[in-house]
């Protein structure tokens, strides 16, 4: 292989070294001038479901007309939460209104106290009914309460935290919930991305790194490839939400971490074991990485266009949370896919062979792929290919019997664990109304105010009613005051029994809607917590229907330009849209039977449908560009049974090291991401163990060169020679 080699100039030779050198130089420059931007992320991140809302959804347009009576400063409601199995004393009801009386003068940061954020409005307890609960509401002032401090902490997450704190000081037992609480407990999740996430990540993946490659040395290269990749990610994420280009939410930081060094590693496993194979042809480390460079450029960039293709079909959905999404996660593949192609191989240059000790690829050395378990599974597939795809293909649709099982209509919690919001709504639900803090709000005609008031009254689930004052719920004399109306726009606020975001509240809500609608016409808006949940899963359930046939033409396109055929394209996308619905199927039964979680949210199906076709397709990618290298040589069916010999190994690493990555989601305690986690691990792993190496393999050597038409290569290559 190496006679075929043109020996570069003497003078060349000895300058060679001078180019790795200025690439890494370069790429020190380049971290150095974007580090200090990668850690500020959480300061530009947005997790408003509101804010994510479709123009025209009855949501967002009962926002609009409540801010005629509200203004822009919409409070953020939150609810303090006592419980006294014996019922509330006198001694207990004085010692939580002096509570209550401190709250304001908590100090939190930046010499700021928690009432430099609340609205100034008197706040009092109120016992519940059956006398065995106190509760009180408090009303932060959204604008002040939204903007960071310099230290990127958000307001309302330190000072929910610094109440609670407080309780415990007082020694009593209390709960801080509502959206207040929600948003302290979510913002406090997602603050660990930089800090726990990560380090878990790189941990694992330097630990799978050092089992692959039996070397100390290069997962320490490849990770500080793919780090530096992340940090030019994180920077070019941060500039685009900096001005105004995405609306970035925490759940797309998360992902972006995760997929960065997901596809980074595996596109340096690629590079690596790609190199590896040609140090035992060249004697020389430059001519070995010229050849490297040359037989994985055409899939790592094949691979990584499929994925920022696939995800920037996500610019199609009418949530700007989904529509956010594509962009991040494809500046990140971008960003990782130019790292490893230009700063991996100049680390590999100036490091040689050296950097595979103990193990170092000797020139001339045997290829140690031929003999190991791939090659025992190639001439498996040899043998006896037809059995082999239609055994793989039995379990594949066997997992695929069990979707309809698979529960994606919306989640009514959002955290795998009892946060302390959601012990605070729990103990809330108990003695008063579930739905109180979070009432369903009725935009309308200040004339038909007291018609809506009775309509929706009627509508069974609804526990009360009553006219939006302007003056806050607990605050002296709030029950006697007139309804507020500007511009003839006045407000009805229901409260609900259940729960704001539980299936039992959605049916509520549309039970109000279809009420209200029916009766006065559709210019009464029903809006709120509830009604933002609801309209946002309505909206996902939109995004799925229109976006997968999206994404499937344009990776379809993708391969057909990439394999210059049609067939094996079309072969590709049935097997790992086959497994994208195993994954499900899979998933339904282990969310239903292992993890025990209440449902999906209506976004997951499009986001596992999205990352696992655009990375299943990955894997087929590399081994199947291998495959019509190889057939251009030796014919298609010899060609394939090389190619699973010597990318078996890194692939299925690459599986493994992807499938690792995603499941670190669930270090995060959030149902959706824990299940999105779940989803992509488990199916990238059936991809890279059973799809890619039995299925396809074995379907390619069944039909044989037809797979190829029309290209010529449909032809035996002395067809093609000639």
């Amino acid at each position: 292989m190496s006679s075929t080699l043109t020996p570069a100039p003497a003078l060349s030779r000895r300058r060679r070294w001078l180019l790795p050198v200025l690439i890494v130089v370069g790429w020190l420059l380049v971290s150095g001038a974007t580090g200090p931007f990668a850690g500020k992320l959480s300061e530009v991140i947005k997790n408003d479901n509101a804010a994510f809302l479709p123009a025209k959804a009855e949501a967002t347009l009962a926002i609009n007309a409540q801010k005629k009576l509200v203004g822009e400063n919409q409070p953020f409601v939150g609810t303090l939460i006592f419980e006294f199995a014996d019922g509330v004393t006198p001694a207990a009801q004085a010692k939580i209104d002096q509570l209550i009386s401190k709250i304001p003068s908590l100090e939190i940061e930046e010499g700021k106290t928690v009432g430099s954020f609340l609205l100034p409005v008197p706040v009092g307890s109120q016992v519940s009914k059956d006398g065995k609960a106190i509760s009180t509401l408090f009303f932060f002032d959204s604008q002040k309460s939204s903007k960071p401090f310099a230290s990127g902490k958000s307001p309302i997450a330190v000072s929910v935290q610094a109440i609670r704190d407080e309780m415990k000081v007082e020694g009593l037992d209390g709960h801080v919930g509502g959206l207040a609480g929600l948003f302290g407990d979510l913002i406090g999740v997602f603050s660990s991305i930089n800090g726990s996430l990560l380090y878990t990540t790189v941990g694992i993946v330097f630990l799978i790194l050092i089992f692959v490659y039996r070397s100390p040395l290069l997962p320490i290269i490849v990770l500080m490839a793919v780090g530096i990749g992340d940090a030019l990610a994180q920077a070019v994420v941060y500039f685009m939400a900096k001005g105004g280009v995405i609306d970035l939410n925490g759940q797309a930081q998360g992902i972006l971490l995760i997929l960065v060094f997901g596809v980074g590693t595996d596109y340096s496993l690629l590079l690596v074991s790609r190199f590896r194979e040609e140090l035992r042809n060249y004697e020389s480390k430059y001519d070995a990485m010229r050849v490297t460079l040359k037989g994985v450029i055409e899939p790592i960039t094949a691979s990584a266009a499929t994925v920022a293709a696939g995800l920037l079909c996500l610019s199609f959905s009418v949530l700007t949370s989904n529509k956010s999404t594509g962009p991040v996660c494809a500046a990140g593949v971008i960003s990782v896919y130019v790292a490893v192609l230009t700063l991996l191989p100049a680390l590999l240059l100036l490091i040689g062979r050296r950097g595979f000790w103990p193990r170092k690829p000797a020139f001339g050395s045997d290829h140690p792929e031929e003999k190991g378990v791939w090659g025992k599974v190639a001439r498996t597939v040899g043998q006896r290919p037809r059995r082999s795809w239609i055994l793989g293909t039995a379990v594949v649709l066997i997992l695929c019997a069990f979707l309809p099982t698979l529960k994606a209509g919306g989640l009514d919690k959002q955290f795998t664990k009892r946060t302390d919001s959601v012990i605070a709504d729990e103990a809330t639900a108990r003695h008063f109304p579930a739905g109180r803090g979070n009432p369903a709000n009725i935009l309308g005609p200040a004339d038909k105010l007291e018609e809506i008031k009775q309509i929706a009254l009627s509508v069974p689930g609804i526990a009360g009613a009553a006219f939006y004052t302007g003056i806050p719920d607990g605050t002296p004399g709030a029950d006697m005051a007139p309804a507020k109306v500007v511009d003839g726009i006045g407000e009805v606020d229901a409260i609900l029994k259940y729960d704001a975001n539980s299936p039992e509240a959605f049916t509520v809500l549309k039970n109000l809607r279809a009420a209200l609608h029916s009766q006065l016409g559709p210019n009464v808006y029903v809006g709120g917590f509830t009604a933002i949940n609801y309209d946002s899963q309505v909206a996902s359930t939109r995004d799925r229907n229109v976006i997968i046939p999206i994404v499937l033409f344009v990776i379809l396109l993708i391969l057909m330009l990439l394999l210059r055929s049609i067939i094996a394209p079309i072969l590709l996308m049935v097997t790992v849209a086959a497994s994208f619905v195993a994954t499900l199927g899979a998933c339904a039964l282990v969310f239903n039977h292992i993890f025990h979680f209440p449902g999906s949210d209506a976004s997951f199906p499009l986001f596992a449908f999205t990352f696992l076709v655009a990375l299943g397709v990955d894997y087929n990618i590399f081994l199947m560009t291998r495959v019509r290298e190889e057939a251009m040589g030796m014919g298609t069916r010899p060609g394939t049974l090389k190619a699973l010999m010597v990318t078996g190994g890194v692939i299925t690493s690459a599986g493994v090291v992807l499938a690792a990555t995603f499941a670190v989601l669930g270090v995060l305690p959030l149902i959706v991401l824990a299940e999105l986690g779940f989803a992509v691990g488990f199916g990238v792993l059936l991809d890279t163990i059973l799809v890619r190496s039995i299925i396809v393999p074995a379907l390619v050597h069944d039909i044989g060169p037809a797979v190829w038409w029309p290209s010529k290569l449909r032809h035996d290559p002395a067809a093609i020679k000639g």
